[in-house]
């Protein structure tokens, strides 16, 4: 009984430990956002112009270049004033494709550093390396990804939102398992060596983690920083124009919220 609930203690403190790494990873600060951004399009950059375009809602598709603007296929008429502004903006969502995928590079290489660190801290022999080799694996597959999409100028809505979580989360639970069963095992042994090894690797775990993703903390931060200056200039330009749509309604291709309260907060913690 008493082997039992020191194993349970020791696992309860790696698996608190381990289970964050994902949240930790991939908390990306928009303190220097005006507002909340999102957007119902994906979006399509190519050298003759960039296409929004969704399954559901209206309109379908909106193609926008050197100022001129069709929507649904259909060419419509804008101002001076407005095409200038769209071809701001068209220069503006070129400029943070790059960007993004950047950002997106350094979350994924943070969240697989981080769960490197605690498999190299926990994992033993043919486990370590099992786990190793499916975090290189996935950690690969996710860039290819990156690669293919943000970084060749297609922005999915719905899969950008997901994959640094799904890449990272779909090895979270089996590192967590794989640790944790090896604390229960040299707990229930009774090698108190073996028991005191594994608490002070517990207990260090956190340090290891922040030593391991600091650097590369820094640098998306960086990144970071820099898309919300951007954001803020694309809503601004989205607001000076007065497209109309056939329906009535201002032509929207980025969604504009006020932050709520909690972002708030976050924004005066980050400025402190």
């Amino acid at each position: 009984m008493h082997r039992s609930l020191i194993a349970c203690t020791i696992a309860a403190v790696i698996v608190a430990a381990a289970a964050p790494v994902t949240a930790r990873t991939i908390n990306i600060s928009t303190s220097k956002c005006s507002y909340d951004y999102s957007t119902p399009f994906d979006v399509d950059v190519a050298r003759d112009g960039i296409t929004f375009h969704q399954e559901d809602g209206t309109p379908r598709k909106v193609f926008i270049h050197d100022g001129a603007l069709r929507v649904d296929g259909r060419d419509v008429s804008v101002s001076a004033a407005d095409a200038e502004a769209l071809r701001k903006y068209e220069d503006g969502v070129r400029q943070l494709m790059p960007i993004a995928a950047s950002i997106a590079h350094e979350a994924l290489d943070l969240g697989f550093a981080a769960m490197t660190t605690v498999t190299t801290s926990f994992a033993v022999g043919d486990e370590r390396t099992h786990v190793l080799d499916k975090l290189n694996r996935k950690h690969a597959e996710a860039l290819r990804e990156v690669d293919a999409t943000l970084g060749q100028g297609h922005w999915q809505a719905k899969r950008a939102k997901n994959l640094i979580e799904d890449s990272v989360g779909d090895t979270v639970g089996e590192l967590v398992g794989t640790v944790t069963a090896n604390a229960v095992s040299a707990a229930l042994s009774g090698d108190s060596t073996k028991m005191a090894a594994l608490q002070e690797r517990a207990d260090s775990l956190d340090k290891s983690l922040n030593r391991a993703m600091d650097v590369r903390s820094k640098r998306l931060d960086a990144d970071t920083d820099n898309v919300c200056p951007r954001l803020n200039d694309l809503a601004a330009l989205q607001k000076s124009w007065h497209i109309k749509l056939s329906d009535g309604s201002g032509l929207q291709l980025m969604t504009i919220r006020p932050k709520t309260e909690n972002d708030k907060s976050q924004s005066r913690v980050a400025s402190e």
